[in-house]
């Protein structure tokens, strides 16, 4: 298998987790996502992923997925051991819906395209861009805090064991701190994020700062 990265990617950085969890090695190469240039946005890397994203697995038979949810459940079903979401139907939907609240309400409105658009298309300045990232983390680490206080029943977001609502909330609360967010006024997530925090598999493949 072949996984196309960024090492400042929050989302490549939760497949990178996964990936340490399973103690499972691929082959890596890593796509520039920064400027109106970024390799991630040329011809030659939207071949082999049309959405220019990453991260992005190709599979021992060629095959692309894409998206980092779809590929964390691919590597946990191709190596069951240690699971990556919880043994009970609910928590396994409970743990899914804590890590879409982060991709789909957080993350979706922060990645450099996002940054980028909005500094060109409406003048927005480094300053103002940051603005944003703060108020949208804000706004869903709000709902995220709720759901772990109406749901969490171990020491991690759901349960004892790191699930894939860990692997997502990891990498968004180093995000969060660069962008100044104090994760303080969210106790709930607070506590989780300094347990993952004695964890190898999270804290060596954190999110890379931005060079």
């Amino acid at each position: 298998m072949k996984l196309f990265l960024n090492e400042a990617s929050s989302a490549a950085s939760r497949v990178r987790i996964a990936l340490a969890i399973k103690r499972l090695e691929v082959e890596t190469q890593s796509i520039g996502i920064f400027g109106p240039e970024a390799e991630s946005r040329q011809e030659a890397y939207r071949k082999i992923n049309p959405q220019g994203l990453v991260p992005a697995l190709v599979t021992d038979d060629g095959r692309l997925i894409s998206q980092s949810l779809g590929i964390i459940e691919y590597i946990d079903e191709l190596r069951p051991e240690p699971p990556l979401l919880p043994s009970s139907l609910v928590e396994r939907a409970l743990a899914r819906s804590v890590a879409l609240a982060i991709a789909s309400e957080i993350h979706a409105l922060l990645p450099p395209r996002v940054a980028l658009q909005l500094q060109t298309a409406f003048g927005a300045t480094a300053g103002s861009t940051a603005d944003w990232g703060r108020h949208w983390v804000s706004e869903g680490f709000n709902a995220v805090e709720s759901l772990l206080a109406s749901n969490r029943r171990g020491a991690f977001a759901i349960t004892n064991e790191p699930s894939v609502a860990d692997i997502f909330l990891f990498p968004q609360s180093v995000g969060a701190r660069r962008l100044g967010v104090d994760l303080s006024s969210w106790p709930h997530i607070a506590d989780v994020v300094t347990r993952l925090e004695t964890l190898p598999a999270f804290t060596e493949n954190a999110p890379a700062a931005r060079k």
